[in-house]
């Protein structure tokens, strides 16, 4: 088996719109949380997000590209040239039929196939749609547009699996470089959601927290008066590549991947398992795959949307699963400053767990007060300060509707 690294990062995100200040802003808690300003959200439950702020397609696209792709393409083309140049990754120089893209969206185009249909609508007497509808909108067009921009012709495919699925991505980027079917994969996951019929959908479902008057702290994982989740937008980009491959080139290491665990809840279409079977059963898998004892995981980045049953089934799960050291494990939930990107949270999420690995450093959970009285008080929960701490190994977790959960396994790299 070949080991595999990490070596390039990109990231665009509510509180970031690269890498450095993303991770400048996770480490000293700040919330990006704000009113939604993409559209009249009066109407609407929930009247707050964490959009991207000051973003213009201008600043990154000629006129005639942004024009032919959705936001979330833009997001992840945008963290895509980021991690590409940041791994220092000269094409020209590289096998480009070792080189694959394993890409995710949980939804893709959302935006545009809302205002295609809506426009529609309005044209009844002659209808039409535009010719870029159909590849605007497939979640897959993404990883398609990723590999035909740096000529890149491995593997190429969209996990699709909700809020697992940028995690998912990674999981198999990491498989198919270890069994040596490639030598490097640009993965992650983009999302763009901050559309009307998204929040309208999410209010629906009672998914979505509706504190309007306090947007800023709304999102608040372990919270007693946690509400609901803050949706997010943005992508986030790693460049997973073989040892041999990174050493090669000289490359810089953040850290190693190790290992990752799949599984399924089996409960319920949106809800997670209330005593946490599957987020148990992918970190298990995960831990044992990388041949690690549970004891020697120091610190876990949580999935911790701020939901009721979600928050509390996770922390089940860690509790059952390292309840032999479970005084001694950090736990943080990123979603609090950030809030949820859906199909891309699991790539900003792994992004911040190899920069914790590579720094020691874990960025605080934020707007937490009153920690719920279910979760156990020996779990530090990393709040409202960063935490230095020597990272050997890291876990990362990530749960989707449909009951997808997947745990990303990371080791400080040492040669």
């Amino acid at each position: 088996m070949k080991r595999v690294v990490i070596t390039g990062l990109g990231a665009i995100t509510p509180i970031g719109k690269n890498t450095k200040e993303y991770w400048s802003n996770l480490l000293n808690g700040v919330s990006g949380a704000n009113k939604i300003t993409r559209f009249d959200a009066s109407k609407f439950k929930t009247q707050f997000a964490c959009e991207i702020k000051d973003y213009d397609p201008l600043d990154y696209f000629d006129r005639k590209e942004s024009r032919k792709l959705d936001r979330f393409s833009q997001y992840g083309l945008i963290s895509t040239e980021e991690a590409i140049n940041d791994a220092e990754l000269d094409f020209s120089k590289l096998d480009a039929n070792r080189i694959g893209v394993i890409f995710s969206s949980g939804i893709g185009g959302f935006e545009t196939f809302e205002k295609e249909v809506i426009d529609f609508t309005k044209n009844s007497f002659q209808p039409r749609f535009n010719p870029f509808f159909i590849p605007k909108i497939i979640s897959n067009g993404l990883s398609g547009q990723i590999s035909i921009n740096y000529g890149l012709r491995g593997v190429n495919y969209c996990p699709v699996t909700a809020c697992a699925s940028s995690t998912q991505s990674l999981i198999q980027a990491f498989n198919y470089i270890r069994l040596n079917k490639a030598d490097i994969i640009i993965t992650g996951g983009s999302e763009a959601p901050i559309t009307e019929s998204s929040i309208g959908g999410f209010n629906a479902m009672k998914a979505m927290s509706t504190n309007n008057e306090n947007y800023s702290s709304a999102s608040r994982p372990f919270d007693k008066n946690r509400d609901g989740f803050v949706v997010g937008e943005g992508a986030g980009t790693l460049i997973l590549e073989s040892l041999d491959s990174a050493m090669k080139r000289g490359a810089k290491i953040y850290a190693e991947v190790i290992g990752g665990g799949e599984s399924s809840d089996a409960y319920h279409i949106t809800g997670t398992h209330p005593e946490g079977l599957g987020a148990y059963l992918a970190m298990e898998i995960g831990i044992r795959e990388a041949n690690v004892l549970p004891e020697k995981i120091d610190y876990i980045n949580a999935h911790a949307t701020s939901t009721g049953l979600g928050d509390l089934s996770e922390i089940k799960a860690i509790e059952k699963l390292f309840k032999s050291n479970l005084d001694k494990i950090q736990v943080s939930a990123s979603k609090s400053m950030t809030g949820h990107l859906l199909g891309g949270t699991g790539a900003i999420e792994a992004i911040s767990t190899s920069l914790s690995v590579s720094t020691n450093l874990i960025p605080p959970t934020i707007n937490t007060t009153q920690v719920d009285k279910d979760i156990p008080k020996e779990l530090n929960l990393s709040l409202n300060e960063k935490t230095s701490k020597n990272i050997n190994y890291a876990l990362s977790n990530s749960f989707g509707f449909g009951g997808h959960c997947a745990a990303l396994i990371l080791k400080k790299y040492v040669g």
